[in-house]
């Protein structure tokens, strides 16, 4: 669905889709419609009638040992899979609840952080969505009753003008010592520089190292009571230093794209419960994530936004573009800070698509997966002891995972040549399995979508070819919702040559890739022997 042509059509559909999403989500077969049934009923009759009518291939002499080794990665990725869906359900239905017991009592107690500064970015929003985010923050400061000062930071007066006039006409029955509008006039380009520039202001403030601070986009629309949810969490636990939120996704554009986002988040609440079974999380999402307001007073904190940067064996010193969420993460993790994840408090990010699906998709990609291979090497090199074993060991499974994804599809072309009709048995493979992964992924949506098994497949294809692209090309970033912001694109004779360098070595590496395969599988002679 495209966006609304007018605020009001906006509004209205806006209204009717989040009374939807935050009606009481229907648990285990509830969930599933008479039609859905039926349609995961056709899927598993369509694989069972190729399992019967299409010959199996699988263990052919000749193609055995390819069959073993995709059982052997199928077999490692499930494992992952199950391990994931074990330690998320340990914190679900043991450690989870233990939490928000503790944190309903003390609210109920009376328990208030003594301010909270809210630190939001926005950039040429449509003002429609600006006026829904400014109201949902407005309502539970008003309900709460928290002092709290919002941090805005623009990049002209368009925004400013928007958010001054509609919190002007409905705030007057706010009081004045109760909520402070800010506005920070970024004066250089680039959100990084806005949020260190709201960070600062919040440092010179004066703020209590005990005070709360909230990291907010300007399309995330705070879900019912999320302060009373996440705030008193750190009035339990001393030792908690940040924690992120659950999130939704409205998004307007390609109906695929809907579901795909869906399935990413789906994907993110059973990742993110995993995690914080470890006391950390893998990022501390720009959506929504709150600090202890005591890191807002670290200049290291603060420059650590404003000037991340990686230098590179190839592209020298290059600072990061987007990523800031993933910044202030490592940061926390270079403190050895405890992080948890929030589950019951959601988020709901609106997403704008009016360019291509696919191209949207692809430059998502690129910016999660550039952010995480920018920051995951140094996470690394941190060790499991400061990062944590299970989070350690999550983050270099995010960089062999990459390569494994791509050995199946290629072995199953490859082996095509030698046996055609295993390009079946393949398809069969991957449809069964990503209707298997699917039903652990059912139980952290709120609906049933019967073309998540096809997407994921599509998701992790494209996310593994974008990752090792990436590998090569890390200095490259492109930002398409802060104004189609790029780095590292020069025409000079150095930018030439670290481009044709770069291409290189993603071209022998993909090549080298490919004729390994194709040697084990037998397709190729062996070039040499001892």
């Amino acid at each position: 669905m495209s966006l609304p042509d007018n605020e009001y059509a906006f509004d209205k559909d806006l209204t009717l889709r989040l009374a939807e999403l935050t009606s009481p989500a229907k648990r285990g077969f509830a969930k599933w419609a008479p039609k859905q049934v039926v349609g995961l009923a056709l899927l598993f009759l369509c694989i069972i009638w190729l399992l019967l009518f299409v010959p199996n291939r699988f263990l052919q002499p000749e193609v055995m040992h390819l069959s073993i080794v995709l059982g052997f990665l199928g077999i490692w990725r499930f494992g992952w899979w199950f391990t994931h869906a074990v330690r998320a359900e340990i914190y679900r239905r043991a450690v989870w609840p233990q939490m928000r017991a503790k944190s309903q009592e003390l609210w109920a107690s009376g328990w208030r952080p003594g301010r909270l500064h809210i630190q939001m970015t926005t950039y040429y929003e449509d003002p429609s969505i600006t006026k829904r985010v400014i109201g949902s923050i407005l309502g539970q400061i008003k309900h709460e009753g928290i002092p709290t000062t919002l941090y805005v930071g623009t990049g002209s007066a368009y925004d400013e003008l928007i958010i001054r006039d509609f919190v002007e006409t409905h705030s007057v029955d706010i009081p004045d010592a109760l909520a402070e509008l800010i506005f920070i006039r970024q004066n250089q380009p680039g959100k990084r520089m806005a949020i260190g520039l709201i960070v600062r202001a919040i440092s010179r403030s004066g703020v209590d190292p005990n005070d709360l601070v909230v990291f907010m986009d300007g399309d995330a629309l705070f879900g019912s009571d999320v302060l009373e949810k996440v705030l008193p969490m750190f009035g339990t636990d001393p030792e908690l230093q940040a924690l992120t939120t659950d999130e939704e996704v409205i998004c307007y554009g390609p109906k695929w794209i809907q579901s795909w986002l869906s399935m990413r988040f789906a994907q993110r609440r059973l990742a993110m419960q995993s995690h914080a079974l470890s006391g950390k999380v893998l990022t501390l999402t720009g959506r929504m994530s709150v600090f202890r307001a005591q890191h807002m007073l670290s200049e290291k904190f603060i420059r650590t936004i404003e000037a991340d940067h990686l230098d590179h064996w190839l592209w020298g010193r290059f600072r990061f573009l987007s990523g800031d969420d993933k910044s202030t993460w490592y940061h926390m993790l270079t403190r050895d800070a405890k992080m948890t994840y929030v589950p019951d408090a959601t988020v709901y990010t609106i997403e704008v698509i009016k360019e291509s699906g696919l191209g949207r998709m692809i430059q998502n990609f690129r910016r999660w997966s550039g952010n995480m291979l920018r920051n995951g090497s140094r996470a690394i090199a941190l060790g499991p002891r400061k990062v944590k074993p299970f989070i350690w060991w999550c983050l270099i499974d995010q960089r062999i995972a990459m390569w494994t994804m791509l050995v199946s599809p290629t072995i199953a072309i490859l082996a095509s040549f030698i046996e055609p009709l295993y390009l079946w048995g393949y398809l069969i493979w991957v449809l069964s399995s990503r209707i298997l992964l699917c039903l652990f992924l059912y139980r952290y949506s709120r609906t049933i979508d019967l073309s998540w098994p096809f997407i994921l497949y599509l998701n992790q294809f494209i996310n593994a070819a974008v990752k090792v692209f990436m590998i090569f090309h890390l200095s490259k970033q492109k930002w398409s919702n802060r104004g189609n912001q790029t780095a590292a694109v020069g025409d000079g004779l150095l930018a030439k040559s670290q481009n044709a360098m770069a291409k290189f070595q993603l071209i022998t590496t993909a090549v080298g890739f490919v004729m390994a395969v194709a040697i084990y599988i037998g397709l190729l002679p062996i070039p040499f022997s001892f």
